[in-house]
């Protein structure tokens, strides 16, 4: 019996192609995609994108980027029907390889404030050579008064905090935050212990 070629790499990079296949051109459905918001979801709507970069600054071109967060109003999503009523799933799943740019790109809508803590999203990053998840959040820098109170973002270094906080673009389709994930380096990302 002949058996196919084997992967040669025992940590992926089968995560992103796996979990998004759509994204990817595979004929097969993805239980979660990059937009997490439909048109008649509540709040301003956003798009986020970033690129995940090693410790050269060089794009990763397989990692899988997740993302969950609180509604506009600061709720988070607790069924399948508050999420399809709602128009708003609150979880998000992108690849980064199917870009031209290597990038991570999802459309959503800017969360609310949740449990005393600032606007945020909360990240996982998956991807080859790593044993397990990689956790961050990301801030948004035009709520620097909710920052500022934000226990966990305060919690760290500030010459690090930058680290979390996106930078906000106003394009003419809207409202883009960019987020870039450093792996390594001296711009390296802060990253949790979850």
């Amino acid at each position: 019996m002949a058996h196919g070629q084997t992967p040669s790499q025992t940590v992926g990079p089968y995560f992103a192609y796996g979990l998004t296949p759509e994204q990817y051109g595979y004929a097969y459905g993805s239980v979660f995609g990059p937009v997490l918001a439909r048109p008649h979801a509540h709040g301003a709507h956003i798009r986020i994108i970033g690129q995940v970069l090693d410790g050269e600054g060089t794009p990763i071109d397989d990692a899988l980027v997740e993302i969950l967060h609180a509604d506009a109003a600061g709720r988070y999503v607790t069924s399948a029907a508050q999420a399809e009523a709602d128009g708003f799933a609150g979880f998000g799943r992108c690849g980064t390889g199917a870009s031209a740019h290597r990038e991570f790109v999802f459309d959503t809508v800017k969360p609310g404030a949740a449990d005393g803590e600032a606007p945020h999203v909360d990240v996982i990053v998956t991807m080859r050579g790593l044993l397990s998840h990689a956790f961050t959040r990301l801030y948004f820098p035009d709520e620097a008064q909710a920052n500022a109170r934000d226990p966990l973002l305060q919690a760290v270094p500030a010459a690090r905090r930058d680290t979390l906080v996106a930078r906000r673009l106003d394009l003419p389709g809207g409202v883009v935050y960019r987020f870039d994930i450093h792996m390594q380096g001296a711009r390296e990302t802060v990253f949790l212990d979850l």
